[in-house]
């Protein structure tokens, strides 16, 4: 007999494996999202912002001298506000926590990317920013740091464990049961507990939006392919690792040279892949996530 599974479950998956004080943060969240995603109000700030402070929409680019005789379209998220993808998400989220009266902001950061958009659109608004970013990756990622202090968030150091981004998200979910009534969890990735994967989903969406319309007009038909790069997943990163020096850095390199776009080292895996595969289809469409400016020292041997 079929067991019919709560609401956030995705097949056996999923869900909720919280602390007892998160659950009315929580519901309290998936309410206040269910009532505004389809507000007009609420789509009406947020795609006058999404146009005026992010930059959307991002152009779609033809990639003419790196297809080879393929038609390879890059969908251009480095040219955002703050040069990545991350700001989509994190606008959403800080509109949803003003609407929710919440004025102080917790996250988690690895790269640092989703720390900056964190600090950007708290400072946009006038939110309390707190990120919390293990140790090592602080130590790699300067830049990225100095961009968040600069922006005025505080950005809390984590001492233990790997001193990566595991850790950083373990105390910001310490932070936020501590101060669960006046502070929101932004979190940065299509992961954690129900709704966060929806919430991420919905306010990353825009990118598919566009670039389906973008295509079309472009060249009458959708691609034959999509590729997008996954990050924040133990299998992905150990998987890579292995191919990094044939598969990620010389795609990085290639579109470095033959395009002038530094591509962030999780799209150049993604762009490697896809030439690496030739799958004979002649139209195809890679996500450009964001710059590749935090990754150079590594590229270049540096790290």
């Amino acid at each position: 007999m079929a067991v019919e599974l709560a609401k956030g479950f995705y097949g056996p998956y999923g869900g909720r494996y919280v602390p007892e004080t998160l659950v009315p943060a929580l519901d309290e969240l998936e309410r206040g999202w269910n009532e505004v995603k389809d507000d007009p109000g609420f789509r009406l700030e947020l795609e006058q912002l999404q146009a005026t402070y992010v930059g959307r929409p991002t152009p779609l680019y033809l990639a003419e001298r790196i297809g080879e005789g393929k038609r390879i379209y890059l969908k251009r998220e480095d040219l955002c506000h703050t040069g990545a993808h991350k700001i989509n998400n994190a606008l959403g989220q800080a509109l949803v926590a003003r609407r929710l009266g919440k004025q102080r902001i917790v996250a988690e950061t690895g790269a640092g990317q989703h720390g900056v958009a964190a600090a950007t659109v708290c400072a946009r608004f006038g939110l309390e920013c707190v990120v919390y970013m293990g140790s090592e990756d602080m130590e790699r990622q300067k830049p990225n740091v100095e961009r968040m202090h600069l922006l005025g968030a505080e950005v809390r150091p984590v001492e233990f464990g790997t001193k990566t981004l595991k850790e950083a998200t373990s105390e910001a979910i310490r932070d936020w049961i501590t101060n669960v009534e006046t502070a929101h969890y932004m979190i940065g990735s299509c992961v954690g507990p129900h709704p966060y994967p929806e919430l991420v989903r919905d306010l990353q969406a825009v990118i598919g939006r566009e670039s389906r319309d973008q295509m079309l007009a472009a060249e009458g038909r959708l691609p034959e392919a999509v590729v997008a790069c996954v990050g924040g997943g133990s299998n992905a990163i150990g998987m890579f690792a292995g191919f990094v020096d044939d598969e990620a850095v010389a795609a990085f390199k290639l579109m470095a040279r033959l395009e002038g776009i530094v591509p962030a080292l999780e799209a150049a895996h993604a762009l490697a892949w896809l030439l690496a595969n030739p799958s004979g289809s002649e139209l195809d469409l890679v996500t450009l996530s964001g710059r590749g400016d935090k990754d150079l020292a590594e590229v270049l041997g540096d790290a």
